[in-house]
């Protein structure tokens, strides 16, 4: 059965306009480009981060077209203040930018969905399923929580639930090895900082999924290693599966947070150091 959830949580930004491929090329860390209309079958999307000059995270989105516009499947919360952000940069370029409250986020997992809407894969992985955009609303089958559920069990982070803005460096999400960055496309806002990091190898802790043998910690909680040592903190989780950001030289390290043990569960597509 395939699972398709609502997710209320998020919202649309249309950006439409002549230039709006160029616009947000220059602006995001994947290549808008790639982003195709799906015709007869499902689209292809990207995903892709906005960051300060200094090259930290300040939300992220999947980007998916109609052939006609660009549709920014982002948080809710954020939409206000990603069409402000964007329309600074608007100068001469024929573009628009702005919230589309008729269009409604669905997921998909588990199978292939048979419905209308604009569906496109989810392109960071494949058991991440498909995003839907519609105006009409969809039969679900399952909630919001069960794709909470399976994307921890995929070690995927979800905007700012696991991201600090201002703080979080992208490479330490996974944007590298979930396809979220383009390092051929050119310049965008932020790119300094990303390619050093990943040309110099200066990743020095990464969000990890992590299994809890007790009650969930809440947000934010320090990790402890067993000498004391704060290592990290605790980001989003449900039951005894979340994620934590950690300093990878303490990744074989006893550690506990809120005085439970959390165990490190290295997923199989997340590259770290030898």
């Amino acid at each position: 059965m395939v699972n398709l959830a609502a997710l209320p949580e998020r919202g649309v930004i249309v950006v439409e306009g002549e230039d709006r491929v160029s616009f947000l090329q220059g602006l995001v860390s994947n290549d808008v480009t790639a982003v195709k209309p799906g015709g007869d079958g499902p689209g292809e999307a990207v995903w892709a981060a906005l960051l300060t000059p200094q090259g930290k995270w300040l939300a992220d989105f999947f980007i998916l077209t109609d052939g006609e516009r660009l549709l920014l499947d982002v948080e809710a919360e954020q939409a206000a203040m990603l069409v402000q952000r964007l329309s600074r940069f608007r100068l001469r370029a024929k573009v628009t930018v702005r919230v589309d409250e008729s269009l409604h986020v669905f997921v998909a997992w588990g199978g292939v969905p048979d419905m209308v809407g604009l569906i496109a894969r989810d392109p960071r992985l494949p058991d991440a399923g498909w995003r839907i955009l519609s105006v009409d609303p969809l039969p679900t089958t399952t909630d919001g929580a069960a794709w909470n559920r399976h994307r921890l069990s995929l070690g995927l982070p979800d905007g700012s639930r696991d991201l600090e803005a201002d703080k979080s460096v992208l490479l330490e999400a996974g944007f590298d090895e979930l396809s979220g960055v383009s390092w051929t496309k050119g310049c965008y806002m932020g790119q300094e900082l990303t390619a050093r990091t990943k040309y110099r190898g200066l990743l020095k802790r990464r969000l990890i999924p992590v299994e809890v043998d007790g009650d969930l910690p809440p947000w934010g909680a320090p990790v402890l290693r067993g000498d004391g040592q704060e290592v990290g903190t605790m980001r989003s989780g449900v039951g005894r599966t979340a994620l934590a950001a950690l300093r990878l030289d303490a990744l074989s390290a006893p550690m506990t947070a809120n005085g439970v043990t959390i165990t490190p569960r290295i997923p199989d597509w997340m590259k770290l150091p030898d």
